[in-house]
């Protein structure tokens, strides 16, 4: 009947209701419009592409079954001990590499008798290193010595190295880690910039580093651990990443989870830091199991993975501002709505608060929040209520003040009490905050940023 003007009722009656099914339909018709914008708004700005080939997902899975394997395996500490028959020998290092020769002597006089020590030979270690653009050699050089009067033997011990019996320095290690883990660069890949600069590094070998450095770095991750525990206040969020998930033809989301103390923003003593967790999926327990023991605040958003937590007594909850303020820019962005607009203007007043408390001690901080933010606060809840009414329950505006009018329960602790924040961006841009870390080399690890 709507589609054809011809077929349309005489009967003013019935014209009348063919007129409200009409603005009802209209009325569905421009909020499913209006909904629609609002997420295509949203994937264009946040979308991203991630394409991968077969073979780089195999070699990626085999990379991490030898990580995991290098990890458990013995390490070995006699270096004067014979490598096994069956090894491949090493190819030498490339002769035009420089080299920076490092002589540890035992000394001129015998341990023992006082002797004068005579020259026998030397053991040769060589050491490949890494210099951000290129490579040298450490060359340490042991010379063995025997006494003229007692014919004792004396050498000096080598140092302490991060894998015994191996070829890397500790830069070599360190580049091969954050290109793997902070610039995504596979170790196959790796192995192959490797083999321009005329050094074979197998990608098998690289496995055996990485692996051996998650389990030396372990003990350091744990200590972070325990240090972020000990805040009165932390900071809580969860990122997705794609984890590969054999024989399912495609990729599962895991999660890393970021656990931040930060307390410089009220001149706390303690230095900043972020711990890691990693989880195959976002199951509420992870959190509770994180968590375990710790009692304060924390900072997080709306997840409802960490209710066991509140519920126990022990964590209590501070929400967060900007994921406030998110929502309204998203439909400010995308309607070009006025009450959004109005919201985000309110919302920066807190912040210009803030502003002014941030390097503040904490009684001088509460001090401001209660004379110049509890009153826009105050307000801007009054003021959310009384918009609400006005506009359609179902729009993504209304989402978005009852979102805000939620969680702004749960903000109010940071008015009145100076060690708190008023959102968690601390823990949203982790990599770009000068906090100490260690990140993500494996399944459990903390991240340390000088």
């Amino acid at each position: 009947m709507l589609d054809d003007a011809s077929k349309l009722p005489d009967d003013p009656t019935e014209l009348k209701a063919v007129a409200v099914q009409l603005a009802t339909t209209v009325k569905s018709q421009a909020l499913e419009i209006a909904k629609l914008k609002h997420q295509l708004a949203g994937h264009r700005r946040y979308r991203f592409g991630s394409t991968s080939e077969t073979m780089d997902q195999l070699q990626l899975r085999l990379e991490d079954e030898e990580i995991a394997a290098a990890k458990v395996a013995p390490s070995v500490a006699d270096d004067t001990a014979p490598e096994p028959k069956e090894k491949p020998k090493r190819k030498p290092l490339p002769a035009d590499l420089p080299r920076n020769e490092e002589v540890l002597s035992p000394g001129d006089a015998c341990g023992k008798c006082g002797g004068a020590l005579k020259t026998l030979g030397e053991d040769v270690t060589e050491e490949l290193e890494y210099v951000p653009g290129r490579f040298v050699v450490n060359r340490i050089v042991r010379p063995r010595m025997a006494c003229s009067c007692c014919e004792a033997i004396c050498q000096a011990p080598l140092p302490s190295r991060p894998i015994e019996r191996g070829r890397p320095g500790p830069g070599l290690l360190a580049h091969v880690l954050v290109s793997k883990y902070a610039d995504h660069l596979p170790l196959y890949r790796q192995s192959q910039i490797f083999d321009r600069e005329g050094i074979d590094l197998d990608r098998s070998t690289l496995c055996d580093w990485v692996g051996k450095s998650a389990a030396l770095l372990e003990p350091l991750a744990d200590a972070i651990g325990r240090h972020v525990l000990k805040g009165q206040a932390i900071f809580a969020d969860d990122t997705p990443l794609k984890m590969q998930a054999p024989g399912a033809g495609k990729c599962k989301t895991a999660r890393i989870w970021t656990y931040v103390r930060d307390e410089r923003p009220w001149l706390g003593g303690d230095p900043p830091a972020a711990w890691y967790q990693f989880t195959a999926d976002r199951k509420g327990d992870h959190p509770t199991k994180h968590l375990a023991g710790y009692k304060g605040w924390m900072h997080a958003d709306g997840y409802a993975g960490f209710n066991d937590l509140y519920r126990s007594g022990e964590v209590h909850e501070v929400a967060c501002m900007a994921h406030i303020r998110r929502k309204f820019t998203d439909v400010f962005q995308s309607e070009g709505s006025i009450i959004a607009e109005e919201a985000i203007k309110r919302i920066a007043g807190l912040y210009g608060v803030e502003k002014d408390a941030r390097g503040q001690l904490p009684e001088e901080r509460v001090r401001l929040r209660q004379a110049h933010a509890k009153p826009i606060f105050d307000a801007l809840e009054v003021w959310l209520h009384a918009q609400l009414p006005k506009i359609s329950g179902k729009s993504e505006l209304a989402k978005a003040i009852r979102y805000a009018l939620t969680r702004m329960k749960r903000l109010r602790p940071y008015l009145d009490h100076g060690f708190l924040e008023a959102d968690t961006d601390v823990v949203e841009q982790p990599f770009s905050q000068p906090v100490f870390g260690f990140g993500g080399f494996s399944r459990q690890a903390s991240t340390i940023r000088a």
